[in-house]
This record gives C-alpha cells, structure tokens and sequence, in this order.
C-alpha cells in the first residue's frame, strides 16, 4: 500500500542524497549489508528486552534501504543482480527481526505465543513468493494491505509502545494472512483468463513462424533459379 502510493515521493526526495553518494566510493550493496547489520542488532536488542533501542536500531535499518536503490539509480549501478541481492538480504533481515520477538515473547511471555512471530514471517515469505511466482509467469501481485514497510510501521509501533507488541504481532499476523489471500485472488482472477492470452500469443508466433518459414522457401527457390549452368 504504501509503496504503490508514496513509493515516487520518496525516490524524488532521497535522489539528490543519491547523486552525492555517487561521488563517494560506496556502492548500493555496502548499504544492503549495513541494513543487515542493523537488523541483527535489533533483533538481539529485542531479543534482549530492550524494545525501545531495538526501534531505533530498527528504524536506522531502514535508512540503507531507500538509500541503496537512490545510490543504484544516481550512479547507473542498478542491476539485475543488485535487485536480487538486495531482495534476498530483505528477507533475511525480516527474519532475523521477527525471530528476535520470537526470543523476546519466549523469555518474558508465555512460550507458546513465541510461535506469533514465525507465523507472521512464514506468511510475509508467502506474500513475497506469490508475486515472485505471478511475475514468473506474467502475471501482476504487487499491493495489498500489509506490504513489508506496512509491516516494519506496525512493528515500529509494537516496540515504542512495548505493553502491546503481543496485541500489535496479533493483528500483523492477521492483516498479513489477509494480504496473503488479498494477492492470491488478485493472480486466480488474472490466471483465469491468461491463457487465452497465452493462446492467442501462441497463435500469432505460430503464423509469424509460418510467414518466415514460406519467404525463405521462396528466396531459396530464387536463388536456385539465378544460379548459373
């Protein structure tokens, strides 16, 4: 949600911190892994019950986020293999967080509510592979109710106001099931009539091959005929 919105807001605000740190010798990946870095540092103060440093620490992860892409934009390194990168080391720092609130709930709450913030993460991978898996096939799954900043927001919110991080992993793991369901309707509904797509592409390739395949038999014929006794 929040990226579909305020996505080219954001880039337009950050590209002129981009352009100068295209003067410098970092590259966007030097920011992925101080994001990562970052992230395990939240996640052991969290773990650690210090929920409001973990916050901050959470929140300064996020900063090497908007910067890697502002930096991979102004200095012409964007790349297929930098987008990958940058997504894997997404993944991993979600789960690093989360597990910290894992460690957090399992120590200071009931251990059984320890398994809330592996729910949430097994439901966020599900998010991510049903897009990964519609663009593999042609397909649009981008939006829904509880994107990853959506996420990282509520998060922020669970750990400033510690009382009611339980309260605030409850409705995470609901909206990000619903997000779930929200993306996969979003892609049955595009599958249902992608064939018919896919067949008419098919068609149309079938007739081009055709037409190629009769113009170089007539220019070989041709040439056959202009070649001398």
């Amino acid at each position: 949600m929040f990226d579909g919105r305020f996505r080219n807001q954001v880039e337009r605000a950050i590209r002129p911190i981009g352009i100068r740190l295209g003067r410098t010798r970092l590259t966007p990946d030097h920011f992925t892994i101080v994001g990562l870095l970052m992230a395990c540092a939240s996640a052991v103060a969290i773990g650690a019950g210090e929920l409001q440093l973990g916050f901050v620490l959470l929140v300064l992860s996020a900063l090497p986020d908007l910067l890697d892409g502002a930096l991979a934009k102004a200095s012409n390194l964007a790349s297929q293999r930098g987008a990958f990168f940058d997504s894997v080391i997404d993944r991993v720092s979600d789960a690093v967080v989360l597990g910290g609130v894992a460690w957090h709930f399992a120590v200071s709450n009931d251990p059984r509510t320890a398994v809330i913030p592996f729910a949430v993460m097994g439901l966020s991978l599900l998010i991510s592979y049903e897009r990964a898996k519609a663009e593999s096939l042609g397909l649009q799954a981008k939006g829904g109710l509880m994107e990853r900043a959506e996420r990282i927001v509520v998060l922020c919110v669970g750990l400033l106001f510690g009382s009611i991080l339980l309260w605030v992993m409850w409705a995470m793991l609901i909206l990000t099931a619903y997000t779930a369901v929200q993306r996969f309707i979003k892609v049955w509904k595009q599958a249902a009539v992608a064939p018919v797509t896919a067949e008419k592409i098919a068609t149309r390739r079938s007739r081009r091959a055709s037409r190629r395949a009769k113009r170089d038999d007539y220019r070989a014929r041709f040439n056959r005929r202009r070649r001398p006794l």
